[in-house]
């Protein structure tokens, strides 16, 4: 499939996925006798997994680092678990944050409602 046909499938823009490509975050994308990359199915999954660990906030060195040891196969695995589980952790703090700052908002809302009620 052509690069704007796995943008629509990843939830990448084009250039999203030539910035991955250029950085070495990509496997080796094939290319038509028209010089376009051809994009595999496998491909895509790769550009979703990148799609959701930038969404989730990982930064980019580490995604190359990710990347790098994903392409040693499973002599990286280990330590790509270990990137997971630390980011995963880093989400899990992240959502207990704004839990608590939902939580205070739903206070000061409801306080403003009791304020409105009384004087109206």
């Amino acid at each position: 499939m052509k690069i704007s046909e796995a943008a629509v499938k990843c939830g990448l823009s084009s250039d999203t996925i030539r910035f991955y490509d250029k950085s070495g975050m990509l496997p080796e994308i094939s290319r038509g006798q028209d010089g376009h990359r051809h994009f595999t199915p496998k491909d895509v999954e790769w550009l979703t997994l990148l799609y959701w660990l930038r969404e989730t906030g990982m930064s980019l060195s580490a995604m190359r680092r990710f990347t790098r040891l994903a392409k040693q196969g499973d002599d990286g695995l280990a330590e790509r678990r270990q990137i997971l589980l630390e980011h995963r952790e880093e989400l899990m703090r992240q959502r207990k944050a704004l839990d608590r700052c939902d939580e205070v908002l739903a206070i000061k809302i409801a306080s403003y409602a009791a304020t409105e009620k009384d004087e109206g």
